[in-house]
């Protein structure tokens, strides 16, 4: 059987355009000779759709969809993720399900049983979990078909009373099919692949697993999508990052080779690459083109600055210097230099007639008190109304350098350096910063190795 895994990047809301992906791949794998093509979880409309759920015309929408991708299925098999109308007289309103067509009909309809509520999930919010298994007849073999969190059970504490492979098993099937979005973090690369090498090796079962790739404004998909032998070991996967397409000649009565790349948790460069395609994916699906970004010299600008720039193109990212009277020549300096390596365009723009303006407005009501914090939190407001004025002006989006560090202690100024559309290294400690800016110059030096080297400094006031 010819199995084409299609990991694709979908728009949340954007049925009429994720299906024309659909029915694209769907079209290229009857010409490559595919027997069935897998695609993500939710991938009719994207995920996580949250409340958009809520309305019933979105379902409808989905139902449309539904329809156009059974019409494409004339000699393939077509397993696609969406939401649908559970119908029942008690329990929730809607299942989250995978569609498997063929010939223009609907062979099987399966249901997600294993609905998560941690960290960023809330699924049983708006779906009702599957009861009843039943594996797929198709072309001589028989599939087992689960969603996502279905294949995360085998924990020796397990969190839900049914493990949705036990029952299935029991038909015994001949392959598992996962359909997934499983969102990247740093931490948690490893352990995904773990576990489902983990459920090829204890069902003794190979396993086709597709997972959705993109940005989808603070939630990354990594994609990694992946074909694993019976004895666990990967066989062949999709890029990190990237939409792919793979196509595997697969026999039940062949054992095929361990042949993939070794990926670990809190590897640098697949953070940067997380970061670049959350950056990329954020503009182009909001559809905006330029960043503007307060470039002050220090390593956190810089790396944000450098992100940027590789996901966006350079010319589209507008770097902002504003110096005040305590910035040193080299700050400055530097964030020109940085500027010039990645031929971004930059100006300078000197805080000092803004910051004089307000302590001057402000001079009766601080009668009579010393400069303290609040005269340094001023200069971050300036020159957070600069940034944000030339956004305005023109339709740029403000990049927020702000690292985890900072916001973890309240090291930041609310409306000051805390102001942007987009948090870039929201989530990378300084640590992580400075890892950062070393993989960027990797091949050379492309953020000033001052930049790198110098003692961090706000640069607010007289040391």
């Amino acid at each position: 059987m010819q199995i084409a895994l299609s990991q694709l990047n979908f728009i949340i809301g954007d049925i009429e355009g994720n299906t024309l992906k659909i029915i694209g791949d769907i079209s290229r794998a009857r010409k490559e000779n595919a027997d069935l093509i897998v695609f993500s979880e939710l991938a009719v409309c994207g995920y996580p759709p949250k409340d958009l759920l809520d309305y019933p015309s979105f379902i409808h929408r989905c139902e449309e969809a539904l329809e156009t991708i059974k019409e494409a299925s004339e000699g393939i098999g077509v397993l696609v993720g969406s939401p649908c109308w559970s119908n029942l007289e008690k329990g929730k309103l809607l299942y989250n399900s995978a569609f498997f067509f063929h010939n223009k009909k609907l062979l099987a309809r399966i249901d997600k049983t294993l609905l998560p509520t941690y960290d960023i999930f809330d699924e049983y919010r708006y779906f009702e979990p599957n009861t009843e298994f039943k594996c797929v007849d198709f072309k001589g073999e028989k599939l087992a078909i689960t969603i996502c969190e279905d294949l995360w059970n085998l924990d020796k504490i397990k969190y839900y009373k049914t493990t949705p492979m036990d029952e299935l098993v029991k038909q015994n099937p001949t392959l598992m099919v996962n359909l997934s979005g499983s969102p990247y973090s740093y931490n948690h690369v490893e352990k995904r692949r773990e576990r489902m090498q983990h459920n090829a090796k204890h069902y003794n079962l190979p396993l086709f697993y597709v997972n959705q790739v993109g940005g989808n404004t603070d939630l990354l998909f990594d994609g990694g999508s992946m074909f694993i032998n019976k004895n666990g070991e990967i066989v062949g996967e999709c890029d990190f990052y990237k939409e792919d397409f793979k196509l595997f000649d697969w026999d039940s009565n062949q054992l095929y080779e361990d042949n993939h790349e070794e990926y670990r948790d809190y590897d640098t460069g697949l953070i940067h690459d997380a970061l670049v395609m959350g950056i990329r994916d954020y503009f182009n699906k909001i559809g905006f083109k330029n960043a503007v970004i307060g470039s002050s010299g220090g390593i956190d600008s810089a790396v944000v600055h450098a992100l940027a720039a590789e996901a966006l193109g350079a010319e589209n990212v507008r770097a902002i210097m504003m110096p005040s009277r305590y910035s040193s020549a080299g700050s400055v300096d530097d964030a020109v230099k940085l500027a010039e390596n990645l031929k971004s365009p930059y100006r300078i723009i000197p805080i000092k007639k803004p910051f004089d303006a307000f302590n001057e407005s402000l001079i009766e009501e601080f009668e009579g008190t010393n400069p303290d914090v609040t005269e340094e939190n001023l200069q971050a407001r300036s020159r957070g109304v600069i940034l944000m004025a030339i956004s305005n002006k023109f339709g740029h989006i403000v990049l927020n350098t702000s690292n985890k560090s900072e916001s973890a202690v309240g090291y930041s100024t609310l409306y000051g350096d805390m102001c942007g559309g987009l948090s870039v290294i929201g989530d990378l400690y300084k640590e992580q910063v400075y890892e950062m800016a070393r993989f960027i110059n990797r091949y050379g030096e492309v953020i000033p190795y001052e930049i790198v080297n110098k003692e961090p400094s706000a640069e607010l006031r007289h040391d």
